[in-house]
């Protein structure tokens, strides 16, 4: 059952193959238990994708199609479960990020207005950019293990129940 589900949101390999920012991993990407989808590679693959959805950096895909290249986990799924982080979702987890990192080193959330500059940048990467990364490292590693856990729990899950069904069947 959960393969059947994430295959139906996977991307195509071809057409990660072809994306002009994977095409640097060259012949990398043919080592076939990058695409396979299997009780060892996905939950690995939402691992590596959720936690790279919290990492705040310009082509997420890259960074996860590497680390799904280094622990040889499912590339199309790490690579899609980066897309959580949209322009829509974006604003909710970083201030979400900011947060929990403020709570983590003790500051006092501050308030502040985000302006799309290079100079506000420079000047809140002092005072918001500590606790933001902090969250964001943190959120990233509780999503990568709750995501690791929950798929393998669904993937045993499925295999038992289909155990049951023979057994009933038979």
């Amino acid at each position: 059952m959960p393969k059947k589900i994430i295959q139906r949101f996977m991307p195509k390999p071809e057409t990660l193959r072809d994306h002009k920012y994977l095409r640097m991993f060259g012949t990398l990407l043919h080592k076939p238990n990058l695409w396979a989808l299997n009780r060892k590679s996905a939950p690995g693959a939402f691992a590596v994708g959720l936690f790279v959805a919290w990492v705040p950096m310009p082509f997420q895909m890259v960074l996860a199609a590497g680390l799904a290249i280094l622990f040889n986990v499912n590339l199309p799924v790490a690579v899609a479960l980066v897309w959580i982080t949209n322009p829509l979702t974006m604003p909710i987890m970083f201030y979400a990020a900011y947060m929990v990192g403020a709570k983590i080193l003790g500051h006092k959330a501050q308030a502040f207005h985000f302006e799309a500059t290079w100079t506000w940048i420079e000047a809140s990467i002092s005072t918001i950019g500590p606790p933001f990364l902090v969250g964001c490292i943190a959120l990233g590693i509780v999503s990568a293990i709750a995501g690791f856990v929950v798929i393998k729990s669904m993937w045993r899950y499925s295999i038992l129940f289909k155990w049951q069904q023979r057994k009933a069947d038979k």
